[in-house]
């Protein structure tokens, strides 16, 4: 028979270095947070379908629909839709600069890391201060 004991100093080996020897770095951040906006996205376009079907069903269902996208629960659903739509849009414009072979430097590939960041809860609030004003005005 085969021995199944395994010695004891490959048994206290990890299988892989993973997150006990590399420390996480933005670009590695950015590129998880980018898979996680697309899983998002997915859930969020059902809302958007819905938001749709309830529009074309008639009014009882719209006033249904908005009822629970008005309130708070729905406006952070919707908030983050918001920012995951545009984060995910900036981190597929980094992998396209990539696809170009360009911004492959060290500095250049943390500025766009940070730059994706920054930009998309930026613009995450312009959209939604500017969509509050205009509602507002109306």
């Amino acid at each position: 028979m085969a021995d199944t004991q395994v010695e004891p100093a490959l048994r206290e080996r990890p299988m892989s270095p993973h997150l006990q020897i590399y420390t996480p770095l933005m670009s590695m951040v950015m590129s998880i947070v980018h898979r996680m906006t697309g899983v998002a996205l997915f859930f969020g376009t059902i809302l958007l379908a819905w938001w749709l079907a309830a529009a074309a069903i008639g009014p009882d269902a719209y006033a249904s629909f908005m009822a629970l996208a008005d309130s708070t629960i729905g406006r952070l659903v919707l908030f983050g839709y918001t920012w995951a739509l545009i984060h995910h849009m900036l981190g597929g414009l980094r992998h396209f600069i990539w696809d170009t072979g360009r911004g492959f430097a060290l500095g250049m590939v943390d500025l766009m890391a940070w730059g994706t960041l920054i930009l998309s809860v930026s613009l995450t609030l312009v959209i939604w201060f500017a969509t509050f004003r205009m509602m507002g005005a109306m």
